[in-house]
């Protein structure tokens, strides 16, 4: 069943977007049955379960880490992932360069927009993205991809592009400034993924269509 899934979701996805399989919540075996499916690219949003998943799985999985990460779970998550996806402050920011710099690592990471009407969400506003992106003091040990964002929970199709509409100016803004290596938009979920190709994305982070419900 996961193996149709993913086919189905590869056969829309245009050339130049990659699918991230979100296994969050879901257990080794279905990870492995995706991975034999021939998908290569992982998300997970705990630091234990990422760290616990890992020496379970083939060591080619790109594993990418798209949750709230906080400074003191550094070591579980960054010598593990290819792309921190979720970085929403400068202090997290600060702390991976440092962890970074100690280690002798470069770690690729995408700035948070805080989008959509919940105030729970995470992430920077548009300025502090420039302002991190656009300054002179440049942080060592991390390379800034792009953007990452998750549109508001409603089901109107407006809100919802209005959100992707908004990160992709702020992410061809940032391309237009010359920033180096500059070039991920990381928007689109399950319930929402044809509008944020629409708009731009070069990822979509899927788990529920691809797996099915969290099984814990």
């Amino acid at each position: 069943m996961i193996q149709e899934h993913l086919q189905s979701i590869l056969k829309k996805l245009p050339s130049g977007v990659t699918l991230v399989a979100v296994s969050k919540f879901h257990p080794v075996s279905a990870i492995q049955e995706a991975y034999v499916a021939g998908q290569r690219v992982f998300a997970e949003s705990r630091p234990q379960e990422l760290s616990a998943k890992v020496p379970l799985l083939p060591k080619d999985i790109q594993w990418h880490f798209i949750g709230h990460l906080q400074t003191n779970k550094l070591k579980m998550v960054l010598p593990f992932v290819s792309l921190v996806q979720s970085v929403d402050s400068l202090h997290l920011l600060e702390a991976i360069s440092a962890w970074a710099v100690a280690n002798q690592r470069t770690v690729d990471v995408l700035l948070e927009l805080h989008l959509g009407a919940e105030e729970t969400k995470q992430g920077f506003t548009e300025e502090e993205i420039l302002e991190i992106v656009g300054g002179e003091n440049r942080v060592p040990g991390v390379r800034i991809r792009g953007l990452m964002g998750m549109a508001t929970n409603t089901e109107d199709v407006r809100i919802i592009e209005q959100d992707f509409a908004r990160i992709e100016a702020l992410f061809h803004r940032i391309r237009a400034m010359g920033v180096p290596d500059f070039d991920q938009l990381s928007i689109g979920m399950s319930g929402d993924w044809p509008l944020a190709i629409r708009h731009g994305a070069t990822m979509v982070r899927i788990g529920t269509v691809i797996f099915g419900p969290r099984e814990y």
